[in-house]
């Protein structure tokens, strides 16, 4: 247990000093303009050189520093979170590994390094979701890796093209080929890639699955490591796909995945499945800002967003830990009396969420509908993007309202306390940032104020659908048994709204009896059949009989049988002569 201690402090502090220089470093580059383009040569192998490339830049030391900042504070709660844990030192080392993955990840300009980034979050996300080793765990954690590699897949061939260039660093690519057929390809690619990571329609049913891992994991994941690797890979390939087909379906995509996730967590009562939709939604609202060109504002919200869902999955984990690791929302209740501290935490998180006024998420939700707003953007997309942040008012105050208030709906001989201080710690200086950073972001990333001039109407807009949203949650809940028995008298629609859409359904069974099944086909038929048989198997078989010809031939004594043979001949011969 004290070497655990020390893995989990030394690691703690590691990062924790590593963020504060790197934030340290980002402020400094933005004042000064800067960008480090650094190669390293390692390996000349006969005129071939193997080049590592980084780029240092504001914004991939800002969001370093974001990444390193919320995995020390998780590994600090985990300590207290994972103490029953025999093998905590394996799960606090594949912490480090995805965090490691991801800063490859942040600092490369080149497709090649990307890939090494992209492809370790991907197999480590496995490893981590099949922690718990359980079917439903095994289940999930193969659902998690079958929809990555789909991105991994597309980002391979984007590589494959970019041989059609000088070199593998797209960043130099990117505003000279901007309208060129081979770019508009490999921005497709990378686009198919980063829907697959940030969980877009029709891939996000692996995001919820994903909940399966320990909740310090859910933390991580939905905050700013690997549902964040799409959004950013896509900021840095801004270029190619603003003002195109390619932008337009993003917008869509994105919208209708905000809506979708949106409508979903309203129907859920699983507390991580919840919040694992609002990160669905958040997502879906960066994209789709993204795919409208702003990708500075999709950072903005990206880092926003990092600190207050990483705080909100730890407050999750410390009420889920205290309720002896039940997650249904309907047996809790009461908890502001029994845990004050971590109630005003998650409180503040999911207000934060919401937008609440000078909470970091209001910085950059607010000045994102107001750009939408600014916009010239279609109908079907501006009534997306509204409604979606009433949902999403709606979804957060039906959470509070289920497991805040009322009476405690679980047995009444319970160890609900707030005395795990190790958890606190992380989750209050989480708390502290919550509250401060997004208008400490918001002053770094736009120095310059702007304004954005509305009609009345248009500029109280998202206050009225937010308190509409709020009203209509709290509502809901209230009358939780009436407007449960109003969902099952609409079962079919309820079950479609309920479940994704169908698409954890169509994810799985789907793709088992459509291209699973017959791919299953063509490999016993070809594969195991005529193609064996004609070929591998026929090749042994034939290689068989003629060795066995040989060792027929190798085991005789051929000079017995030459002298058998001559004094047959002679004796054929006295008989005859």
């Amino acid at each position: 247990m004290m070497w655990s201690l020390s893995v989990c402090l030394l690691s703690f502090i590691t990062l924790f000093i590593f963020s504060l220089f790197l934030m340290v470093m980002g402020l400094y580059f933005i004042m000064e303009d800067l960008v480090y383009f650094i190669e390293w040569e390692v390996l000349t192998l006969n005129s071939n050189s193997i080049v590592m490339t980084f780029l240092f830049d504001w914004m991939s030391l800002l969001f370093m520093s974001f990444v390193l900042f919320i995995s020390s504070l998780v590994i600090f709660y985990s300590d207290e979170y994972m103490s029953g844990d025999l093998t905590i030192n394996r799960f606090i080392i594949l912490v480090l590994m995805f965090v490691l993955s991801m800063m490859f990840l942040i600092i490369s300009p080149n497709l090649i390094s990307i890939l090494l980034g992209w492809d370790g979050l991907g197999l480590v996300s496995y490893l981590l979701v099949i922690y718990y080793q359980n079917v439903k765990s095994y289940n999930a954690g193969m659902l998690t890796a079958l929809s990555n590699r789909i991105g991994d897949v597309a980002l391979l061939m984007a590589i494959a093209w970019m041989l059609n260039f000088g070199s593998w660093n797209y960043i130099y690519y990117l505003d000279v080929m901007k309208n060129s057929m081979e770019m508009m390809l490999i921005g497709s690619l990378v686009v198919l890639a980063a829907m697959t990571k940030s969980a877009q329609i029709p891939f996000s049913s692996w995001l919820p699955a994903a909940m399966a891992a320990p909740t310090p994991v859910s933390a991580l994941v939905h905050s700013s490591t690997l549902v964040t690797a799409g959004v950013y890979l896509l900021i840095r390939f801004n270029a190619v796909i603003a003002d195109n087909y390619l932008g337009s379906f993003l917008l869509l995509m994105g919208g209708l995945t905000m809506f979708m996730a949106g409508i979903g967590a309203n129907y859920e009562f699983d507390l991580k499945k919840i919040i694992a939709l609002s990160t669905l939604s958040q997502l879906g609202l960066m994209m789709s800002i993204l795919a409208m060109g702003f990708s500075s504002l999709a950072f903005f919200h990206l880092l926003t967003h990092a600190l207050f869902k990483a705080l909100l999955f730890m407050c999750a984990g410390a009420i889920i830990h205290n309720m002896s690791n039940s997650q249904d929302i309907r047996s809790m209740g009461g908890l502001v009396k029994h845990m004050p501290l971590t109630s005003v935490c998650f409180n503040v998180s999911n207000l934060a969420l919401c937008g609440m006024p000078f909470l970091a998420g209001f910085y950059s939700k607010d000045l994102i509908l107001e750009v939408v707003m600014l916009s010239s953007l279609n109908m079907v997309s501006f009534f997306l993007y509204f409604f979606s942040t009433g949902l999403t008012v709606c979804y957060s105050l039906r959470l509070s309202y289920y497991s805040m208030t009322g009476d405690f709906n679980s047995c009444s001989l319970h160890p609900l306390n707030d005395e795990g201080w190790i958890m606190l710690r992380g989750m209050m200086t989480l708390m502290l940032m919550a509250v401060m950073g997004g208008s400490m972001m918001s002053w770094i990333l736009f120095p310059t104020p702007e304004m954005i001039c509305l009609p009345f109407e248009l500029k109280s807009l998202t206050l009225f659908v937010s308190l509409v949203g709020g009203w209509l949650g709290y509502e809901l809940s209230k009358f939780s048994l009436t407007y449960n028995l109003y969902a099952l008298s609409m079962y079919l629609t309820s079950n479609f709204l309920g479940s994704m859409w169908f698409m954890p359904f169509m994810s799985t069974y789907g793709v088992n009896f459509g291209p699973l099944f017959l791919g299953n086909y063509i490999f016993k038929s070809f594969d195991q059949g005529w193609s064996e048989d004609l070929g591998g198997q026929k090749i042994y078989q034939t290689s068989v009989e003629y060795s066995m010809i040989l060792q027929w031939w190798q085991d005789n004594d051929l000079k017995v049988y030459l002298i058998s043979f001559m004094l047959w001949v002679v004796i054929l011969f006295a008989l005859i002569f």
